[in-house]
């Protein structure tokens, strides 16, 4: 088919993510007021979305403590930059096996199991106006690693997140994620206008080759909004491929550490470059008041 380029863009910037990235690079945030501080920065840089996770103050270690949501919620909030809050509701389904031979128990040392009401606490107590919603199990480069989310699992924390009046973006790692995800707007768990990100190149999931990509896109409904985003070296990459396609774009500290070969980046430089992207292609990148608009979204 062929491409229709997305003229009028938003950027989202991913600020931390829940990798082991902490001790990769310095400018990888840990405390809520570096992520605050680096969110804020990356707004002034030009991103109209940032998404957020908290870790541990002290070791960088990914975490789901709502005292350290909520400060990093009331620190956005309060500073003049605006901006749309994403937070992520996709911490709690991790699950560590024993081994090959004796899979039972689960290890202790990284499995995290919680309900949906533990998983969407901090959503429904600091009220952002995105949250992500892992739209599938999915296997990733560990070796006896898994993201676990449930059908039953999805639809309780997707009817929460509607009904709290939070907009879920759909975290959609391979087709059958974004398969499940129509199921979910046809039951009527999630609105019709859903917004989905697409991401490629997480181990095992949906390769970062464009044969792939496009078989994504081709997979979202036209009435759905989308984002793109690659891994590593191919995050820029992904930024105009993402254009061209007729979506929006992420990128940031989550998925990427590198502002060039040998050069560690901060949120704010790739935005900055990610913006240099998408105007070479003769695009217009849009502000948080437009994404609102689009998104239906209430500033709160």
């Amino acid at each position: 088919m062929p491409l229709t380029m997305n003229n009028e863009v938003f950027i989202t910037c991913a600020i931390t993510g829940s990798g082991s990235t902490q001790d990769r690079s310095p400018h990888v945030p840990r405390s809520p007021e570096q992520i605050a501080n680096s969110a804020i920065d990356a707004a002034k840089a030009g991103a109209a979305v940032v998404h957020c996770h908290v870790r541990d103050p002290e070791t960088g270690v990914p975490s789901r403590r709502l005292d350290l949501y909520r400060e990093v919620t009331d620190r956005i909030r309060d500073a003049k930059e605006d901006v749309v809050l994403n937070l992520t509701a996709g911490m709690g389904g991790d699950m560590v096996f024993g081994g090959v031979e004796h899979p039972l128990p689960l290890s202790n040392d990284g499995t995290d199991m919680a309900g949906a009401t533990d998983r969407v606490a901090h959503v429904a107590q600091c009220l952002p106006e995105i949250c992500t919603l892992d739209c599938g199990t999915m296997n990733f480069a560990e070796a006896d690693y898994v993201m676990t989310n449930t059908p039953g699992m999805l639809r309780a924390m997707g009817g929460m997140m509607t009904e709290l009046g939070v907009k879920p973006e759909i975290e959609a790692f391979d087709t059958g994620h974004l398969w499940f995800a129509k199921e979910l707007v046809k039951e009527g768990v999630l609105k019709e206008d859903a917004l989905v990100q697409l991401c490629m190149g997480v181990p095992w999931g949906a390769p970062d080759d464009l044969n792939t990509f496009m078989a994504m896109v081709n997979n979202v409904p036209a009435t759905w909004t989308w984002s793109a985003f690659g891994l590593g070296r191919h995050q820029m990459p992904y930024v105009a491929a993402a254009v061209l396609a007729g979506g929006n774009v992420r990128v940031g500290l989550e998925d990427n550490l590198m502002l060039g070969r040998g050069v560690l980046a901060t949120n704010a430089q790739l935005v900055e470059k990610a913006i240099g992207i998408v105007e070479s292609l003769g695009a217009k990148v849009i502000g948080p008041e437009h994404v609102r608009e689009r998104l239906g979204l209430v500033k709160r």
